[in-house]
């Protein structure tokens, strides 16, 4: 059997080896029933006990009570750029998109085809190197929510104060850094996050909300693309993503054996620690592209001095059992993604191969 990897990958991405083990396990026959989790009816009890605990498992780390409710969709963030604005943006009102990279301009991209949209603030200018202050964001008068996301995969910035506008609801894509430590949740009417990066599998959408915002959705709008749908019929109304959704309780087991948020927060520090101390002790041969003040912890984007050198970076990293740390062109450079299940084992032999790659080539 091949020696397992150090997965870099923007996602999908890695997974907790003992979740995959464990998945292993079971696959053929899941708990005595003699089927294998992949075969089971999404009607049957076993898969119904999968379904509550995961959204129960998930409201639990993020210290949420019955006001909210966990729906598993599918379609990835991608469909929710989409959702969001069919099911909130009523005629007459505006939705406010603070833009921080590629896909915060997708989601407005989609906005505007269902009403009127404005610009936040964006840090555009500079190719997304930061994100903005809290006194660059001008809101519209009257906004029917106000749209971020938390984390920019591509451009390797995160939002270290996430931002609360009083009673204009709040959405977050949080992709990928969704659990990566403790924040208030609460400050959020809507939250969703496609798993393959922090979560889980690819496959399963992750949206949380308040339970408000999951009753008397617009009735002209199709039944599979209305909250209050898969709210009503608890994410069971047409065949949901069973084996993600398996998997991704598997992974919430996980984290809360880490020590929940908490947890996760000391390990995601530790991680990015080890990669943005080599970049900034390097005399220049590594630059970050994130300004330090916006720097990410789960995508860690940096450069080289020649393309040509990056190349080789990545072609020798792979040889060395680093895959994936090839950066998103529209940036160029390197990434290497540290999401929750990437080990300290794995930062740590990254930043001795980078280490090794100046003394051989600076």
């Amino acid at each position: 059997m091949a020696q397992r990897v150090f997965n870099f990958n923007a996602g999908p991405a890695v997974l907790p080896l003992e979740v995959l083990e464990e998945v292993q396990g079971e696959l053929l026959n899941y708990q005595e029933t003699g089927m294998s989790i992949l075969e089971i009816s999404h009607r049957s009890k076993a898969y119904e006990a999968i379904n509550r605990q995961a959204e129960a498992n998930l409201k639990e780390l993020l210290g949420l009570g019955d006001n909210y409710r966990v729906l598993f969709l599918q379609g990835g963030a991608s469909t929710q750029f989409a959702m969001i604005p069919m099911n909130f943006l009523p005629p007459g009102r505006t939705a406010d998109y603070i833009l921080t990279g590629a896909w915060s301009e997708k989601a407005l991209k989609e906005a505007k085809l269902f009403g009127n949209t404005h610009v936040a603030a964006t840090t555009a200018e500079g190719n997304y190197k930061r994100i903005p202050n809290l006194d660059e964001i001008q809101l519209s008068d009257n906004p029917a929510y106000v749209h971020i996301t938390s984390n920019n995969t591509i451009f390797g910035t995160q939002w270290k104060t996430l931002p609360s506008f009083g009673e204009v609801p709040l959405f977050a894509d949080m992709s990928s850094d969704i659990l990566y430590k403790p924040f208030d949740a609460e400050k959020f009417s809507l939250i969703y996050a496609g798993a393959q990066k922090n979560l889980g599998p690819s496959g399963v959408t992750v949206v949380i909300a308040r339970r408000e915002l999951l009753e008397n959705n617009p009735k002209d709008i199709p039944t599979m693309l209305r909250y209050e749908t898969h709210a009503k019929n608890d994410s069971l109304y047409n065949t949901p993503p069973a084996f993600s959704v398996y998997v991704l309780n598997l992974v919430l087991q996980w984290i809360k054996k880490q020590g929940g948020l908490v947890g996760m927060q000391k390990r995601n520090e530790e991680k990015a620690a080890l990669i943005y101390h080599t970049i900034d002790n390097s005399n220049g041969f590594y630059k970050g592209h994130a300004q330090k003040d916006s720097r990410s912890l789960m995508n860690i984007t940096f450069r080289l001095p020649s393309e040509e050198l990056e190349k080789t970076f990545a072609s020798e990293a792979e040889k060395a059992g680093l895959v994936g740390l090839k950066g998103h062109r529209s940036v160029g450079g390197l990434r290497a993604s540290t999401y929750n299940a990437m080990t300290v084992e794995g930062c740590r032999v990254l930043q001795q191969f980078m280490l090794h790659f100046q003394q051989k080539n600076g």
